[in-house]
């Protein structure tokens, strides 16, 4: 039964434990570079759309291993449009709400053919990849459009200072802000533990062994301080880390805690049987690409903030980014499984990977031939784990 449980739980945490592994060794190949602050703190802001892609592209795949291909377009498209009203002088908070409505319509509108018309999520999806590149060139006019508001800048992050400011001082090239953030973090993390814990008892539901639950919590605790560590011992905590923090606090909580959450993963696991169940599995489908026009939406937010322009270029290859981070993430491929944690850690990797290879100064078409490979042995993972099952 230990066996058992040694085994399951090695299942369970593959991911983490290759995140770990990868980090280690590209400790060693860096000379500790890797794990310097300002390394950390560019990895995180670096993949924030990655983030934030693959949480909206997990409600998709929890469907029934379906995707989304238009993603990058879209991030093109809404980030063309934001920099367009920002460089004829609209209100940076309009500019903002115009490129989140976009993003939400542009979701509805392949949410509508998929859902209530039964295009194929592909075809749907791929037709929406060439018309919103389409579209953001025809906005654009082809051309790059320079992003210079501050305040836009400073609160998506993009530029020098967009990080919180230290409003607590006095650390000695320590952000205290950041670490009363961190600390504070970990206490509410805590507290949810035993209260969640304490509900399930009281529900007269079995509860999973106390000790390994406790090396959980310590270990994530853990983690989290050190992270937090590194940021404030560089600027503190970057302000597009909030708006993923953000996201994933809110996505996380809608597929583990909501009635909508518990369809996806229904309609994901057996669609006939859902139906059969009452589930509406139009409304299913339509919400999750709904969802993920609006963090598509999101997404060109930062982008633009990020590069301070907006070009006719960016969002390409987005989607397999994200895409990649959930199955890296041990989302599976014939939907109904998956969490947001696990793909917040698939992005990790992905980005520990380039950055690790970019410090070594691998070439960048041998970094796309591992990410690749990464890719592959986590479904056939997925596949072989369907089949043992069986």
């Amino acid at each position: 039964m230990e066996k058992a449980n040694i085994a399951s739980a090695l299942k369970k945490y593959t991911m983490v434990i290759a995140l770990v592994l990868v980090l280690i060794f590209f400790y060693f190949k860096t000379g500790g570079a890797i794990l310097y602050a300002q390394n950390i703190n560019n990895l995180l802001s670096q993949n924030a759309y990655v983030f934030v892609l693959a949480v909206g592209m997990l409600l998709c795949i929890l469907t029934g291993g379906n995707i989304d291909l238009a993603v990058g377009s879209v991030v093109c498209f809404a980030g063309a449009v934001g920099g367009s009203l920002m460089d004829k002088d609209v209100n940076v908070w309009i500019a903002v709400i115009m490129m989140i409505v976009i993003g939400i319509l542009v979701g509805m509108w392949q949410g509508f053919w998929i859902a209530f018309i039964d295009v194929p999520p592909f075809i749907a999806t791929l037709a929406g990849m060439y018309a919103f590149r389409g579209l953001s060139n025809v906005v654009l006019q082809g051309l790059a459009l320079s992003v210079d508001d501050p305040t836009f800048i400073n609160v998506f992050g993009g530029g020098a200072d967009c990080y919180v400011p230290d409003f607590i001082g006095g650390g000695a090239g320590l952000n205290m802000t950041c670490m009363v953030a961190g600390i504070i973090g970990v206490i509410v993390y805590v507290v949810m533990f035993i209260l969640g814990r304490m509900n399930i008892k009281k529900r007269g539901y079995e509860t999973k062994p106390l000790l390994g639950e406790l090396i959980k919590v310590i270990i994530i605790c853990a983690v989290v301080m050190w992270v937090t560590y590194k940021l404030a011992c560089y600027k503190g905590i970057p302000t597009s880390l909030c708006w993923v923090l953000l996201v994933v606090f809110v996505y996380g909580y809608i597929t583990s805690k909501t009635r909508i959450g518990r369809y996806l993963y229904a309609v994901g696991g057996n669609k006939k049987a859902a139906q059969l169940s009452g589930v509406n599995v139009k409304n299913v489908f339509f919400f999750a690409y709904t969802n993920m026009g609006l963090l598509s939406g999101i997404a060109g937010i930062l982008t633009i903030a990020r590069a301070t322009s907006a070009q006719p270029t960016f969002g390409q290859g987005y989607e397999m980014d994200a895409i990649g981070s959930c199955f890296i993430g041990g989302a599976s491929a014939y939907g109904g499984i998956g969490t947001v944690p696990g793909v917040i850690v698939g992005a990790l990797l992905m980005g520990v990977i380039n950055q690790g290879m970019s410090i070594m100064g691998i070439n960048a078409n041998y970094q796309k031939v591992v990410k690749g490979v990464v890719l592959l042995i986590a479904v056939i993972f997925d596949v072989l784990s369907k089949k043992e099952k069986k």
